[in-house]
């Protein structure tokens, strides 16, 4: 994903990928069946809210959190219209 495409998930949770040193330069992204459960689970487990599931323009619902680390998790479940 483009540096500024990212950096409009990411808002002001980790620093902009243009001007951070030592953050994370990938997501690891999962397909899940219940993007909402998996998001409530990991935020349950520790994990940082970065962006709360929301259909994206790609015909995904993708939610994304971050690990203790700072590594960017997505789930991402279908929608109905993709």
């Amino acid at each position: 994903m483009p540096n500024h495409g990212i950096a409009k998930i990411l808002g002001d949770r980790l620093p902009h990928p243009e001007t951070g040193h030592g953050i994370p330069r990938c997501e690891l992204y999962l397909g899940v069946e219940d993007v909402h459960a998996a998001y409530r689970h990991a935020l349950a487990c520790g994990a940082i809210q970065i962006s709360e599931p929301a259909d994206r323009n790609w015909g995904d619902c993708v939610a994304y959190v971050a690990d203790p680390d700072g590594h960017v998790i997505a789930f991402a479940q279908k929608t109905e219209s993709a």
